[in-house]
């Protein structure tokens, strides 16, 4: 499953790196007319800019996030090692990769990058310190969004509002697609296998 977790993990990295040093907060660019733009947020919390209040909320829920993906990684590991179906394993491994994805941003952020802010970049730390402290860096979110739901929809209070406002990241999609995937085809993942057949 390292050929599904390390590409993600890289190419989640590398473009959360490249939006935090070139845009400022809030700056948006559009990516498909109508559909979808980047627009950088940071975010204190859990996916889709969901958070815990406080420094103790912060604490606790990259805490969370550290056990949950070494109980993650185990899990995936005794998957193998049971030959459980290959789609699951695909599913559990971008579960895995997206949740280190978002680790590392929480952990490490803070110390290697300056704060960002309306109207100023950050840059990688130099003279000037990192913006937090192991742990309680923020995540980089990029991607918005920008589809509404048309004016003949029947229900009043959803019209002209955006279909999906939260701002997300590859990291956030990666564990939504894993999840909502096992949801889908837990009958074929866990069905116990036939005598002979393969899974």
């Amino acid at each position: 499953m390292i050929h599904i977790v390390l590409p993600l993990l890289l190419v989640d990295q590398v473009l959360k790196v490249w939006i935090k040093l070139s845009f400022t907060v809030g700056q948006k660019a559009q990516l498909i007319p109508g559909l979808i733009e980047l627009q950088f947020i940071e975010n204190e919390g859990m996916a889709f800019g969901w958070a815990l209040p406080g420094v103790g909320g912060k604490l606790l829920l990259t805490i969370f996030r550290l056990v949950a993906a070494v109980g993650i990684g185990f899990y995936l590991n005794r998957l193998i090692k049971e030959r459980m179906h290959a789609g699951l394993l695909a599913c559990i491994a971008l579960i895995w990769a997206g949740a280190m994805g978002n680790i590392i941003d929480s952990a490490i952020y803070g110390q290697i990058f300056t704060r960002s802010s309306w109207g100023m970049l950050a840059q990688w730390v130099g003279e000037e310190p990192g913006y937090a402290s192991f742990l309680m860096g923020n995540v980089v979110d990029m991607f918005h969004f920008t589809a509404r739901w048309p004016q003949w929809w029947p229900i009043d209070s959803m019209r002209s509002h955006e279909i999906f406002p939260p701002i997300w990241n590859l990291a956030d999609a990666a564990i939504s697609c894993g999840v909502i995937s096992i949801l889908i085809r837990q009958r074929r993942f866990f069905a116990s296998p036939k005598p002979g057949s393969v899974a």
